[in-house]
C-alpha cells in the first residue's frame, strides 16, 4: 500500500508483533497532530529501528510500515533533504538500486536547490551505474539546479571527482574553469587548480572555450605581425594571454563574491525547519533579494529565491514576493503559476490564505474565472469563517456577473455562518449596493431589513452608522435623526460587550463633533456622562494627602495595641 498526502497517516497500520503497542501509540500521536514535527520524528526513528533495522529480509509488515511512514512524512515535510537521503538508503537496503533511485528523483523534485541532496544522489549514481554518459547527464542536471549556490562546492567537488576517476583531464579542466567563474565561497580554490592547467602541457583547446581562443589567437597574431615566432613561443604567448584573460575573470568573480558575502555570512540556517527563523535572518533575506534583483540577472535572482524559499518556506511574504517578481518578467505566467501552486498546495499553511487569494486574482486576470472560484472554495472548505475570502469570492462575481450576483453569493454564506460573520457579510452586501450599484436606497433597505438579525455584530452597526453618516442630504435634521436612531437602537436593543457598546457610542459622539449642529455639544456631554460615567471623589484618598486626625488617632491606637501584645508574648 502506498499512501501520502494530508490525513493519509490515519490509514497507516502496523500488523507486526514487535513493539506493536509502541508503534500504535506513535501513530495515534501523529494522527492527533500532523503539524508537530517531533511526533513524526519519533515515529520515523522507531519504524526504521524495527527488527534491528529494516532491510529486504525484514517482515512485510515492517517494510510496509516504514515505507508508508516515510511517504506520509515527506509529503508533509518535503523540504527535509536529510530524510530523503535516509529514505533512499533505506530503499536501497530493501528494494535495491531502482527503488532508491526513485526516492532520489522524488527528493530532488521537492528540493531541487539542495546541494547536499544532489551531491548524495550523484555519488549514489557513481557507485551503482557503469554508464558514464548517464552519470554525466545527472551531474549536468544538478549543475543547472545547484551550480550557482554560494556553498555549492560539495557538488562541484563530486563532479570533478567523477571526471578525475575516469581520467578525463580535459573535462576536469572545463569543470575547474566553470566553477572558478561562479561567485561561490571556494571559487579561488578552483581558479588555482585551473591556472595550474593553463601552464601545463594540456592542449589549450582542452582548457579554453573556442570563442575565447579565437579572440586570444587574433590578439597574439596582431602583436607578432612582421615577426617570426616559433610554435613553442606562440603557444607560450597564447597561454600567457589565456592566464591574463582568466585572471581578469577571477577579479570579477572575486568582486561578485565580496558583494554577496555580507549577506551570506548572516545566513545561519539555510535549510528548512519547522521552527521560526530569527527576525535578523528574515531581514537579511529581504535585503539579499533586493540586492540580487537590482543586479538584473534573471537566473541568479531565480536561484536566490529558490534558496530563500527552502529556509523561509512557511513565510508567505517570500512566496508572494517571488510570484510578484516573476510576474513582472516578460512571458513568465506559467512560472508564476507554479510558484503559487507550490506555495498554496504544499508549503504555506491554510491559516495564511493571502497567497491563495493572490493566486485566485492571478488566475482571474488570465481569464480563468472558474479556477479562481475553485481556489476560494478550497480555502473556505478548510477555513469556513474566513471573511476576507468570502468577500473576495463575492468580488469575483461582482466583477464578472454584476452587483446583484455578488449580493446573492454573500447571502448564501450569511445563512451558513454565525451572527458575527454574517453581520460583516451583510454590511458588505450593503456596501456593494451603495458603492458598486449606486443604489443607496437599496442599501438602506437592506440595513434596515437585517438590523434585527445582527444585534450582536459590532461591525454591522458600525458600517450601518458610517453609511448614514456619509449620505448627502438637503435636510440636515433628517440626516442627523437617521444616525441618531441607529445609535439609539444600538443602546436599547444591541447585545454587545461593554467595550463594543462603548466603542459604538464613541463613534457616534465623534460624528456629533464632526457633523453635528448647534445642539451637538449638549448631546455629546450627556452621552459622555452616560457612556463613560464619572467617579466620585468622596471615596478616594489622594496618594500624597495627610491622614485625618481620626485616622491618625486610630493608627496610633493600633500601634500601641500591637506593641503591648508583643511585650506580653515576650514575657510569656
Amino acid at each position: 500500500m502506498f499512501v501520502n498526502g494530508r490525513g493519509s497517516i490515519a490509514q497507516v497500520h502496523y500488523t507486526g508483533d514487535e513493539a506493536a503497542a509502541e508503534i500504535k501509540k506513535l501513530l495515534d500521536a501523529v494522527v492527533e497532530n500532523e503539524d508537530e514535527f517531533e511526533r513524526w520524528e519519533a515515529l520515523v526513528t522507531r519504524a526504521t529501528e524495527l527488527e534491528g533495522g529494516v532491510t529486504r529480509n525484514s517482515s512485510p509488515s515492517s517494510i510496509e510500515l516504514v515505507r508508508n511512514t516515510f511517504n506520509c512524512f515527506l509529503a508533509k515535510f518535503p523540504l527535509f533533504f536529510g530524510y530523503w537521503k535516509k529514505y533512499a538508503d533505506l530503499e536501497f537496503a530493501i528494494g535495491g538500486t531502482e527503488t532508491a533511485e526513485m526516492v532520489y528523483e522524488r527528493g530532488i523534485s521537492c528540493v531541487p536547490s539542495s546541494v547536499d541532496l544532489w551531491a548524495h544522489y550523484c555519488a549514489f549514481k557513481m557507485d551503482t551505474s557503469h554508464d558514464n554518459d548517464i552519470i554525466r547527464d545527472l551531474f549536468e542536471r544538478g549543475a543547472h539546479f545547484v551550480g550557482l549556490d554560494f556553498q555549492g562546492h560539495p557538488f562541484w567537488d563530486k563532479y570533478i571527482e567523477f571526471e578525475e576517476r575516469n581520467n578525463e583531464t580535459a573535462r576536469v579542466a572545463q569543470l575547474y574553469r566553470r566553477a572558478s567563474q561562479i561567485p561561490m565561497y571556494q571559487f579561488a580554490r578552483y581558479y588555482e587548480k585551473f591556472r595550474a592547467l593553463i601552464v601545463s602541457n594540456l592542449p589549450v583547446e582542452d582548457i579554453a572555450e573556442p570563442e575565447t581562443l579565437e579572440t586570444l589567437r587574433a590578439a597574439v597574431a596582431a602583436e607578432n605581425q612582421g615577426f617570426e615566432r616559433s610554435t613553442l613561443e606562440l603557444d607560450r604567448q597564447l597561454r600567457a594571454k589565456l592566464d591574463q584573460w582568466h585572471y581578469e575573470g577571477y577579479n570579477r568573480t572575486q568582486a561578485d563574491v565580496s558583494s554577496r558575502w555580507p549577506f551570506e555570512e548572516k545566513i545561519e540556517r539555510g535549510y528548512f525547519h519547522v521552527t521560526d527563523l530569527k527576525d535578523t535572518e528574515l531581514e537579511n533575506w529581504r535585503k539579499y533579494l533586493d540586492f540580487e534583483e537590482a543586479q538584473g540577472d534573471f537566473q541568479r535572482t531565480c536561484f536566490l529565491y529558490e534558496r530563500c524559499l527552502v529556509a523561509c518556506a512557511l513565510y508567505e511574504e517570500f512566496w508572494l514576493r517571488y510570484a510578484r517578481w516573476m510576474f513582472s518578467q516578460e512571458n513568465r505566467e506559467e512560472d508564476c503559476r507554479q510558484i503559487y501552486i507550490r506555495a498554496s498546495c504544499i508549503y504555506v499553511p491554510i491559516s495564511q490564505p493571502t497567497v491563495r487569494l493572490n493566486w485566485a486574482r492571478f488566475e482571474e486576470k488570465l481569464g480563468r474565472t472558474s479556477l479562481a472560484h475553485d481556489i476560494h472554495e478550497a480555502i473556505l472548505d478548510q477555513n469556513p469563517d474566513h471573511v476576507e475570502t468570502i468577500i473576495s469570492l463575492a468580488g469575483v462575481d461582482r466583477r464578472h456577473e454584476g452587483a446583484d450576483a455578488a449580493v446573492n453569493t454573500l447571502e448564501k454564506y450569511i445563512g451558513q455562518r454565525n451572527a458575527h460573520v454574517g453581520g460583516v457579510l451583510a454590511a458588505e452586501q450593503a456596501r456593494i449596493l451603495w458603492q458598486s450599484k449606486r443604489a443607496p436606497e437599496e442599501a438602506r433597505r437592506l440595513f434596515m431589513a437585517k438590523s434585527d438579525k445582527f444585534l450582536e455584530s459590532k461591525d454591522f452597526w458600525l458600517k450601518y452608522m458610517d453609511f448614514e453618516i456619509t449620505q448627502s442630504s438637503d435636510d440636515e435634521e433628517e440626516a442627523h435623526k437617521r444616525v441618531k436612531d441607529i445609535h439609539e437602537t444600538i443602546r436599547t436593543k444591541g447585545r454587545f460587550s461593554e467595550d463594543a457598546s462603548k466603542a459604538l457610542s464613541h463613534h457616534y459622539m465623534e460624528y456629533l463633533m464632526d457633523h453635528g449642529g448647534k445642539d451637538a455639544a449638549d448631546e455629546f456631554m450627556k452621552l459622555d456622562r452616560e457612556v463613560n460615567g464619572y467617579v466620585s471623589s468622596k471615596n478616594i484618598e489622594l496618594p500624597h494627602s495627610k491622614p485625618s486626625a481620626k485616622k491618625r488617632k486610630n493608627k496610633n491606637k493600633n500601634a500601641i495595641a500591637a506593641s503591648q501584645g508583643a511585650a506580653a508574648a515576650a514575657t510569656a
